[in-house]
């Protein structure tokens, strides 16, 4: 018999230690973030990147720089060679920031004032071809972008400007000044010594724990606008929220994650071993809400990893759909049975989610609730659960396994 599993229901913590119920990001009902003051700050952020990118761009008409620009995304150790902008703007006695206001005739301190205003910030050619195109010369532009919804703006190195399609990219390599969406870490002390010494016999990992994992993930579409680079997938584990009739988030999987939540899937297929949610945190959740099951739930992260940011009313339509067509079965539970332990199909009460935004633009793109297949009744080699998107539509599969 095939292990029956739910990725869209867990919804759970590591509950044992803390009940990792926590305010995550508040809902429009309870945020004090005024939606004009939420406007105003994203006009003034889109604004300085937008200066920035020009900036950028009229820099770049000098060949030393553009050198300068290339051998520093070539060295960069991240995904997509990406850089953090305003650590660019600083590093090498700030010459990428003298060379910008340099080339706008303007002071050093407006391009400061600027890198602050803004959010942070990553630069990067997001196509493959014109990361393996561009040598340094100066068919280039530089485009900037806030959301993956958003038409870029766009500045070649004379600094004239153009709106380029939301939907392909154009055949000149173009360099994008875009939210942050990698993990940078801290930034490396100026001079720190490497240890040379040889490192000493590496201590055996541990076990994996016990938990539900998956092992494939297939989505039908990257859900990410062409200037946006890789998509950043991740797997939310959804339960009730203390004693509320609202779910808030147990445990993220993705890239940003760690341990044995860590799973980084760059296209539409995926297949590995990553722990969505351990026994550990499933019997704490089970103790803390005995009458309650979870939802699972994937998503394309737009800015910050592994925080959820929807779009309120959408996330309850969607959760109102599918419990309309597969009654009481859109969430799920862990289960012991004679043929060992299983996840199957179980009834999720709730359907708002605290952590959803509806005044904040730059939100995740809402993938789907995962349902198991003999609910709906679709049946995918290799998977066991389907992700169901609005208005029911497939956006993808994935297998989950108890170990």
């Amino acid at each position: 018999m095939r292990s029956y599993i739910s990725l869209v229901a867990l919804a759970l913590t590591i509950l044992t230690a803390c009940d990792r119920t926590q305010p995550i990001e508040p809902s429009s009902e309870q945020t004090s973030v005024p939606r004009s003051q939420s406007t105003l700050q994203l006009a003034a952020e889109r604004s300085a990147m937008d200066r920035l990118a020009r900036r950028m761009a009229r820099a770049l008409e000098d060949p030393q720089f553009r050198a300068y620009v290339k051998d520093e995304l070539d060295r960069s150790p991240f995904r997509e060679s990406k850089l953090q902008l305003q650590r660019f703007l600083s590093k090498s006695n700030q010459r990428a920031l003298h060379q910008l206001a340099r080339a706008a005739g303007e002071t050093d301190s407006s391009v400061l004032n600027d890198s602050r205003v803004a959010s942070p910030l990553e630069i990067y050619f997001p196509v493959p071809a014109h990361r393996l195109a561009w040598r340094g010369t100066a068919d280039v532009l530089v485009a900037s972008a806030q959301t993956d919804r958003d038409a870029p703006v766009a500045y070649d190195v004379r600094g004239t400007r153009q709106v380029l399609s939301a939907t392909a990219p154009p055949a000149v390599p173009v360099l994008v000044i875009v939210p942050v969406e990698t993990d940078f870490g801290p930034e490396r002390p100026v001079g720190l010594a490497v240890n040379t010494n040889p490192s000493p016999t590496p201590t055996p990992a541990p076990s994996p724990p016990a938990g539900l994992y998956m092992t494939y993930a297939h989505f039908v579409q990257d859900f990410e606008g062409w200037f946006k680079g890789e998509p950043e997938y991740e797997i939310h584990i959804l339960g009730q929220a203390g004693t509320s009739d609202s779910l808030t988030d147990y445990q993220c999987a993705g890239a940003p994650a760690g341990g044995y939540y860590h799973f980084d899937q760059n296209g539409l297929d995926w297949s590995g071993s990553v722990l969505l949610f351990s026994q550990t945190q499933l019997n704490g959740y089970r103790s803390v809400h005995p009458n309650q099951n979870f939802r699972i739930i994937a998503l394309e992260d737009d800015d910050t990893g592994c925080q959820i940011k929807f779009d309120a009313n959408r996330f309850k339509n969607l959760q109102t759909t599918l419990q309309a067509a597969y009654p009481d079965l859109t969430g799920s539970k862990d289960t012991v049975g004679t043929i060992g332990k299983f996840v199957k199909r179980a009834n999720a009460l709730q359907k708002i989610l605290r952590s959803a935004y509806s005044f904040i633009t730059t939100q995740d793109d809402m993938i789907g609730n995962a349902v198991e297949d003999i609910v709906v009744g679709q049946f995918v080699p290799g998977a066991n659960w389907i992700v169901k998107g609005e208005n029911k539509v497939t956006n993808g599969w994935i297998n989950l396994q108890m170990r």
